[in-house]
């Protein structure tokens, strides 16, 4: 069978699955483009059910494009606290912006223009032009790589930029008119619940199993073919949570680089003895004059893994080379990433300590 009548027939068959098997999710509701258009971002490198919150708070906040233009930064990352990849949710407000000022607010309707805003790549520009705008436009992820290389049976590198493109246009080719959005999130949909990418997927309940070369050739498990990933960097870090009063310690990271302008609990790029960390606060200003308790954490960047020691002093002074934050900040201002809200639990039980 040709690729073309293969992928029709199963456009077709997708189609028909979908409406009787989506998840109820809350960017599903409607077909507007802000909606999609976060929904989309949110989900970069994030798993559903951690988005579904982020989602409401966020809208709740920041209802339409305009607000998230005006909103302040520190507004902006407190939202989107825990959800990492943090330049995100800035290329957010950057294209946000872009919108406010050269489409007078109105989210464009065309691939070409919205491929243009910040942040917005080819997946997530396929999304909102067939999603909200019914173009015949592709959003080809890694869900939608996986099913089309079991599909076709096709063994090529899906890491490969010619590989995804040849996919786009094989897709594009069959794509229903007035059903484009349909079969985006049918795709997506299907790749996310039955195609699965991790363990075996669930071929029993597939729409297009009897299509599937894959399945066919029994195959389905050796698919996609992907480039060999790289080790992960491990970096070794001491973290100090200085605790004054009612208090603790936090300073903002710089601009550039990894976490850019997020807040943290100090730290250092070693790992320090207990007599090095005293010696560290003293050098600080801070005076500590008991160590609480101290705590080994590791958090994984998508390259780097940071092995973390955790000192927790009670201190004499509050040093003027920080920022002092008591719990209702540290919970409602200060945007601290997940890396450093490992701590947090333990760091707000000794503030309500304090005496």
């Amino acid at each position: 069978m040709r690729t073309n009548q293969l992928l029709s027939e199963s456009v077709e068959k997708l189609l028909a699955w979908y409406p009787a098997h989506a998840r109820d999710l809350p960017w599903r509701q409607d077909q507007e483009p802000y909606h999609v258009w976060l929904s989309e971002i949110m989900l970069q490198q994030t798993r559903v059910e951690a988005v579904k919150g982020y989602y409401r708070r966020f809208l709740q906040a920041l209802p339409d494009i305009a607000a998230l233009a005006d909103a302040p930064e520190e507004q902006l990352l407190k939202l989107w606290e825990g959800l990492g990849y943090y330049n995100r949710v800035r290329n957010l407000q950057k294209a946000a912006r872009q919108i406010m000022t050269e489409h007078s607010g109105v989210f464009p309707g065309e691939y070409a223009k919205i491929r243009k805003l910040s942040g917005i790549g080819p997946y997530t520009a396929g999304a909102i032009a067939s999603i909200c705008f019914e173009q015949p436009t592709p959003a080809v992820d890694g869900n939608v790589l996986r099913v089309m290389s079991r599909i076709l049976n096709d063994h090529s590198c899906v890491d490969l930029p010619k590989v995804k493109q040849r996919f786009t246009e094989q897709l594009a080719a069959v794509y229903p008119a007035g059903q484009c959005g349909m079969l985006t999130q049918a795709l997506m949909e299907l790749g996310a619940t039955v195609c699965v990418p991790n363990g075996a997927p669930r071929c029993d309940a597939c729409p297009v199993r009897e299509l599937c070369i894959a399945h066919e050739q029994q195959t389905v498990e050796q698919l996609p073919v992907r480039a060999e990933k790289k080790k992960r960097r491990i970096e070794h870090r001491t973290v100090f949570v200085f605790l004054c009063g009612d208090a603790a310690a936090v300073r903002k990271r710089e601009d550039k680089g990894l976490l850019a302008g997020l807040w943290e609990f100090p730290n250092l790029p070693h790992t320090c003895t207990p007599e090095e960390a005293i010696a560290w606060g003293e050098e600080m200003g801070v005076h500590p004059t008991a160590l609480l308790q101290s705590q080994e954490r590791v958090h994984i960047f998508t390259h780097i893994e940071w092995h973390m020691t955790c000192y927790f002093f009670r201190c004499l002074h509050q040093s003027d080379g920080f920022v002092w934050a008591d719990a209702d900040a540290l919970q409602g201002q200060y945007s601290l990433p997940t890396a450093f809200r490992l701590f947090l639990p333990d760091v707000l039980e000794l503030l309500n300590q304090a005496p």
